[in-house]
């Protein structure tokens, strides 16, 4: 599986900005959000969230549709579509 790319947009004591971009095919691996966070799509879109336990989910995306979760949340986001998926992380440090 290919790697998604990421460019740090802004990185501040405050908040991080991260565009992440997952071309067909790719992933960002599996991992561990050590911060609070928030997803602001840039595409529409349908990830394929993994699970620690191989569990697979599926996540719609809507252009400006942000969701929050939770600093502790561990899984892989895959783009199993025939479309790149671009999305902004934006990190809230403590």
């Amino acid at each position: 599986m290919l790697a998604a790319t990421s460019e740090v947009q802004v990185d501040t004591p405050e908040v991080r900005v991260t565009q992440w971009r997952l071309a067909p095919g790719s992933s960002t691996g599996h991992h561990t959000h050590g911060m609070d966070y928030v997803i602001v799509p840039v595409t529409t879109g349908e990830m394929t969230i993994v699970a620690p336990n191989g569990e697979r989910s599926k996540a719609q995306l809507g252009i400006g549709k942000s969701y929050f979760r939770k600093a502790g949340v561990e899984h892989d986001v895959l783009n199993e579509t025939a479309s790149e998926i671009v999305f902004l992380e934006v990190e809230l440090k403590r």
